[in-house]
C-alpha cells in the first residue's frame, strides 16, 4: 500500500468534526438514531443479556462517572459503555447498515453517552460525536471489505463497533490531532471479534460481541489518549497497519472518501419491528396484506414468504423467536401485530394457536431477490381457503434510507419500548430532550430520567414474560443480522 496518510487525514477531520455544523437533515437523522438506540438500551436492560451485564458491572465498582441505564449504578465511563451497549443489542431493536451489515447505534451511542456524561458535554457535542462515530464504524468495514473480514472467520460487527465507538468517544474527550492518532492506534489494537458468535443461542455473548466489547474498547482508547498515553502515529498507513492486518484486499481511501459530505448516520435502517433484520420486509408486507384483506387464522390456508437467499438462511426456523421468520409471521397472523413481548417470548413458540399457524408458513430462499440495491427485501403471498391469493412485495422496509420513518414514528417506537420500563413521565422527558438535543446544555441532565426504573413492576413483568419458558434448544449455527 502506498503511503497516503490516511491516519493524518482522518485525525484532522475528527478534530474538526467536533464543532462542525451539521445540515438540518443530517442532524435530524442523528437525533433519530440516538433516540432509537436509547430506546434499545432501556428495553434491553431487562432481557437476559442486560441482566447479565448489570450483574457484571455492579461487581466491578469504579469511579462514579456515568449511568448504567434503568439502574442505580454509576460507574466508570468504560464500564457504563460496556453495560449500556450490551443492553442496546440485547435483542433486535437496534439499527443496521444494509451495505456493510454493521450495527452502529448499539455501540456508538452508549459509548458517546458514557463519555459525554463523564465530561459534562452538551447535547450538540453528543450529536456531532455520534455522527462521527457512525462514519468511522461503517467506513472501516468499507475500507476492509466486510466480506474480506468474514472470509477470515472474523466478526465484521465486532470489528466495526470498536472503530465507531472510538470516533464518538475521542470527539467528546476533545482530543487534538495527536490524541486522535493515538486513540485510533489504541482502538486498532483492541479490534476483535470472531464469527463464532453465530452459535450463541441466548443473545448474551452476541450482545457483548456486537456492541459491549466495541463500546468498552472505544471509550478505553479515548480515555487513554486523553490521559496522555502515547501511541503509534500512523496505524492506518505503512508496515503492519490495521487495514492490511485485517483484510487481504483493503481499500484505504474508503476511510476518508467524502468525509463531511457523506454521512452514514443517514444510511442506517431503523427497525420498526423488534425482530431480526431479514424479517422486517416480509413482516411489513404481511401486515399490509393483513390490514387490506382482513386476514385471520380462520380464512388463511397458506403463506409463502420469499426472501433473498442469504437472508432466508439467517432467519429460517431459528431457536430464538425474534429471528425465526416462520414463527414471527405466525404470531402476526394470530395477533394482527407483533409486540415486543411476543417477539421475545419463548412461551409463544409453544402456543398451540401459533404453532398451528406456523405450519401454514413456508419460507423460500429466492436467488432472484439477491439485489445489492435492496439486500433485505421480502415478498409474501397469501392463499385463502376460498382459493383467492394476494401478494405484496416490500423492496425497502420502513425505516430504511429509501423508506424513512418520521420523527413521530421514531418517537412512537421509543415510547413503546421505554414506557413499560421507565414509566410514561420519564419516557416523555427523554423523547423531548433528544428531539431538541442541540439545546441540551449538559448530557448529565438525562441522568435522572434514565437512571430510575420508574416502571419497575412492569419491567419485572416484561422480563418474566420473555424468559418464562425453558431454554431454547441449541440449533446448528446460522448467521444472524
Amino acid at each position: 500500500m502506498a503511503a497516503t496518510d490516511i491516519t493524518g487525514r482522518l485525525a484532522k477531520y475528527m478534530v474538526a468534526a467536533r464543532t462542525r455544523k451539521l445540515a438540518p437533515d443530517v442532524a435530524r437523522d442523528a437525533r433519530h438514531r440516538i433516540l432509537d438506540s436509547i430506546a434499545a438500551m432501556v428495553s434491553g436492560a431487562h432481557l437476559k443479556p442486560g441482566v447479565m451485564a448489570i450483574r457484571f458491572v455492579r461487581a466491578q465498582g469504579g469511579v462514579a462517572e456515568a449511568t448504567v441505564a434503568t439502574t442505580d449504578i454509576r460507574t466508570t465511563a468504560i464500564n457504563a459503555a460496556l453495560a449500556n451497549a450490551m443492553f442496546a443489542h440485547a435483542d433486535e431493536t437496534d439499527d443496521f447498515h444494509p451495505a456493510t451489515k454493521a450495527h452502529p447505534g448499539c455501540s456508538v451511542v452508549p459509548a458517546a453517552l458514557a463519555m459525554a456524561e463523564r465530561e459534562g458535554r452538551s447535547g450538540k457535542e453528543l450529536l456531532n460525536a455520534v455522527t462521527l462515530g457512525y462514519d468511522l464504524c461503517c467506513r472501516f468495514l468499507l475500507a476492509l471489505g466486510a466480506d474480506q473480514v468474514r472470509a477470515a472467520h472474523r466478526s465484521a460487527e465486532g470489528t466495526s463497533s470498536t472503530m465507531g465507538s472510538v470516533g464518538a468517544a475521542a470527539a467528546l474527550a476533545r482530543l487534538d490531532e495527536t490524541g486522535m492518532r493515538h486513540a485510533l492506534s489504541y482502538a486498532a489494537q483492541q479490534v476483535s471479534g470472531v464469527w463464532s458468535w453465530v452459535r450463541d443461542a441466548e443473545h448474551v455473548e452476541k450482545a457483548f460481541d456486537f456492541s459491549g466489547m466495541g463500546a468498552r474498547n472505544g471509550v478505553t482508547a479515548a480515555v487513554m489518549a486523553q490521559m496522555g498515553l502515547s501511541g503509534v502515529w500512523d496505524v492506518f498507513d505503512g508496515e503492519h497497519n490495521v487495514l492490511i492486518a485485517l483484510s487481504a484486499n483493503p481499500h484505504p481511501e474508503e476511510m476518508v472518501a467524502g468525509l463531511g459530505e457523506r454521512y452514514f448516520v443517514r444510511e442506517t435502517a431503523i427497525k420498526p419491528f423488534s425482530v431480526g433484520y431479514p424479517i422486517q420486509s416480509p413482516l411489513d408486507a404481511f401486515l399490509q396484506l393483513h390490514r387490506r384483506h382482513g386476514l385471520s387464522v380462520d380464512n388463511v390456508e397458506k403463506i409463502v414468504v420469499s426472501l433473498p437467499e442469504d437472508g432466508a438462511r439467517i432467519v429460517n426456523d431459528r431457536a430464538m423467536p425474534d429471528v425465526n421468520c416462520q414463527h414471527i409471521i405466525a404470531v402476526a397472523l394470530v395477533e394482527g401485530t407483533v409486540s415486543f413481548e411476543d417477539s421475545h417470548s419463548y412461551a409463544r413458540m409453544q402456543d398451540p394457536r401459533v404453532r398451528a399457524a406456523k405450519a401454514r408458513v413456508e419460507l423460500v430462499a429466492d436467488k432472484a431477490l439477491m439485489d445489492p440495491a435492496a439486500p433485505r427485501s421480502g415478498r409474501v403471498e397469501v392463499t385463502l381457503k376460498d382459493g383467492r391469493t394476494f401478494s405484496h412485495f416490500t423492496r425497502h422496509a420502513p425505516g430504511t434510507q429509501e423508506n424513512p420513518m418520521t420523527t413521530e414514528q421514531v418517537n412512537a417506537k421509543a415510547r413503546a419500548l421505554m414506557a413499560p420500563v421507565l414509566g410514561a413521565k420519564n419516557t416523555e422527558a427523554i423523547i423531548r430532550r433528544v428531539n431538541d438535543l442541540e439545546t441540551l446544555k449538559n448530557v448529565r441532565e438525562l441522568r435522572p430520567f434514565l437512571a430510575r426504573a420508574a416502571g419497575g413492576a412492569k419491567a419485572a413483568k416484561r422480563k418474566r414474560s420473555v424468559k418464562k419458558a425453558a431454554k431454547p434448544a441449541r440449533k446448528k449455527a446460522v448467521k444472524k443480522r
